[in-house]
């Protein structure tokens, strides 16, 4: 292994980045997925099919589950890519990361507008992220712990 791996760290390499993405995008998919196939209509009692309802909710949150990994996927992937052939990590692998997820969108959806869109939108959303520190809420210094702390030991 090289100095510079260990120095990343084994969970900073492009293909780990990608196969988190994947997962955790696959999940948010499937629960997508499935709030969609609940607020839809439920198919007609077929005969010979077992649980036609079950059936759809499956289909649909494979889909979206599918889906979404696809974006995942594609937005960490140029990000890592982006970060090793430039070898620096700044907004701009952010950017070239929501570009290639807005592609992504486009091409599913066979329509090169909302393609230029998703990509437009995407990317700047995620510089505003980086920008912003990749933060969501203000620090407070305050420390939520599930249990509490000993009390301090007096010495004598």
């Amino acid at each position: 292994m090289d100095e510079d791996a260990r120095k990343l760290g084994e969970y900073d390499t492009i293909a780990f980045k990608s196969v988190t993405a994947a997962a955790s995008s696959f999940v948010l998919g499937s629960i997508a997925g499935a709030i969609v196939a609940t607020w839809s209509d439920v198919p007609a009692v077929e005969r010979n099919v077992a649980m036609p309802a079950l059936m759809k909710t499956g289909r649909v949150m494979g889909r979206y589950g599918v889906f979404f990994t696809a974006v995942g996927t594609a937005f960490a992937a140029a990000d890592a890519i982006a970060q090793e052939a430039r070898g620096t990590k700044d907004i701009w692998n952010g950017v070239i990361g929501g570009l290639a997820a807005g592609a992504v969108v486009g091409v599913q959806a066979n329509s090169l507008p909302l393609a230029a869109g998703a990509c437009a939108s995407l990317a700047a959303a995620s510089a505003i992220v980086d920008a912003s520190g990749q933060a969501t809420r203000i620090h407070t210094g305050r420390e939520y712990l599930p249990f509490s702390s000993p009390p301090p030991s007096s010495s004598s």
